[in-house]
């Protein structure tokens, strides 16, 4: 399919569109390049994209570099994507989960905690970007585990300094996954679901990654303890700037 010019955020972009020019949208979401040499390709919502003066012609396919050949290239910012991004290489070691994120990246793992399921419930988030960690111990009330888990990945959201930046949000919930990308039901928490798909759709690049729970995983394992302390403590200790 073409690309048409179009503006997103004040930047000029190309979007991928139909024979006629019209957007080609997939849940709301249209593929974009911020430039046709750099062979990436991320999402915006529609509703950010707007149209360029006197720039109405198509481009074709062969206009941008083909796409890199990773298993993040097409799963980038897709909140509706059927399967979760794969977990690309970080500073861990190879295919370990990053410990930091990427140049202009955002990064964030997210945990929540419970206390006999329904009880006591609380949420974990370290966020990391541009050489800060910030981190949230929230106290939930009564509740599941599963309404401190989708509520870390809408804290991770709602914190995320730019949504144009992209953000890597890392979870060791499966259900979360489910719920939010892979077009699994919600029978309960409706609302809750509804709102993180909301906070992830506002994103112009946004990616949900699974890391195995309790394996020993440093940032994973952060987060699980500030769920914990949340729940122990029966308190909330807002985001703090931790360092950097």
């Amino acid at each position: 399919m073409p690309f048409v010019p179009m503006t997103l955020r004040g930047k000029r972009v190309l979007a991928r569109c139909d024979a006629s020019g019209a957007l080609a949208a997939q849940g709301g979401r249209v593929e974009i390049r911020y430039s046709p040499q750099d062979g990436k390709a991320y999402h915006a919502s529609v509703g950010n994209l707007e149209p360029i003066p006197g720039e109405t012609g198509l481009l074709p396919d062969s206009h941008c570099a083909s796409l890199a050949a990773t298993a993040a290239g097409t799963a980038k910012g897709s909140a509706a994507a059927k399967k979760p991004a794969k977990a690309p290489s970080g500073s861990g070691g190879a295919g370990a989960p990053p410990t930091r994120p990427a140049a202009g990246e955002v990064l964030a793992y997210c945990d929540g905690a419970c206390s006999g399921n329904p009880g006591p419930a609380g949420v974990g988030v370290v966020l990391l970007h541009d050489n800060v960690r910030w981190e949230l111990s929230e106290y939930l009330g009564e509740g599941t585990n599963n309404i401190g888990e989708l509520m870390g990945i809408l804290r991770a959201c709602e914190q995320t300094p730019d949504p144009a930046r992209p953000l890597r949000i890392y979870t060791d919930s499966t259900y979360s996954i489910g719920v939010l990308q892979k077009g699994w039901k919600a029978k309960a928490n409706q609302a809750l679901v509804a709102a993180c798909k909301a906070a992830l759709a506002k994103l112009d690049d946004v990616s949900l990654y699974y890391v195995k729970g309790h394996a020993g995983i440093p940032l994973n394992e952060a987060a699980d303890a500030l769920a914990v302390a949340a729940v122990e403590r029966r308190r909330s200790t807002p985001w703090t700037k931790v360092s950097g």
